[in-house]
């Protein structure tokens, strides 16, 4: 079987259901199902998240960082920390641990290596098209910061089920983001029911088409991705899909500012929320 028929097999069998997830990643989708419940309330949701120290531990962190305290007014509780942050956010902080446990707890370790790798290039695209939104493009900074924690799943369901498949990494990953990721990724992302918006905007990043200024949340995700300071190990190969490394290539007016001179001076809240999404 070669790649391309790898590829469909795994989005036959995504659309088919049920979808197979390792046990912590399902613990990951059902606290954001709870989560989307009308009833609960910022008490449920802190004690729902208490039961989970390591995203408890995120949550606070998110409500401390400069992206959501720019008054530095730190908070140590839960309950205080998801008042400040809002469920939005707290959905997007649980579909992240959701994205950083698909992989399962015993890869390979040349497949784990990929899998960090990835993991810290989602954080940076998340980080950015947060604030991307917020300055540049005016779309809802929660829904960018969703759709740069999501735009990697497929990649991360990918290296969860490479090891059955021997060979299907080795060489160029040119067919991957040339035709798999999209392929697979329509059926995984529909299968996780997220928002039209957040899909459309994800299909916008594999078609891979930048409008210059940019000024929806496909474009503040692809912007994210090709700003990125950790490529994907999944486009490696891959020269269009970022920016040249040049300082030059950010210098596009965005109203009457240069987005080089926006990145510079958010870039201490760029790091703040980097730090915060470090599961």
């Amino acid at each position: 079987m070669d790649k391309r028929q790898i590829f469909q097999s795994m989005a036959d069998a995504i659309e088919r259901g049920p979808v197979e997830f390792s046990s912590g990643a399902r613990q990951a989708l059902g606290l954001r199902s709870a989560l989307a419940d009308p009833s609960c309330h910022a008490a449920r949701a802190a004690q729902l998240i208490s039961a989970e120290p390591v995203l408890a531990a995120r949550v606070v962190a998110m409500a401390n960082s400069l992206a959501y305290n720019p008054l530095q007014r730190e908070i140590n509780d839960l309950t205080s920390a998801i008042t400040r942050l809002g469920f939005a956010t707290l959905r997007s902080l649980c579909m992240a641990l959701f994205a950083k446990r698909l992989a399962g707890p015993a890869l390979p370790s040349e497949l784990q290596a990929l899998t960090d790798q990835l993991w810290l290039h989602t954080v940076d695209v998340a980080a950015l098209a947060r604030v991307i939104a917020r300055r540049v493009t005016q779309v809802d900074p929660e829904a960018a910061l969703f759709a740069g924690v999501m735009h990697e799943v497929p990649g991360f369901y990918l290296l969860s089920h490479a090891a059955a498949y021997p060979g299907l990494l080795d060489g160029d990953c040119s067919l991957w983001y040339d035709e798999g990721e999209a392929l697979l990724g329509r059926a995984l992302l529909e299968a996780l029911d997220l928002p039209a918006s957040v899909r459309q905007a994800i299909d916008t990043y594999w078609e891979g088409y930048l409008a210059m200024p940019p000024t929806s949340l496909g474009d503040t995700l692809l912007l994210a991705e090709q700003l990125a300071p950790t490529p994907s190990p999944l486009h490696q190969g891959n020269a269009e899909y970022r920016l040249p490394n040049n300082p030059a290539a950010l210098d596009c007016l965005v109203g009457e500012h240069l987005l080089s001179d926006i990145l510079a001076e958010a870039r201490e809240e760029v790091s703040s929320l980097q730090h915060a999404l470090g599961f």
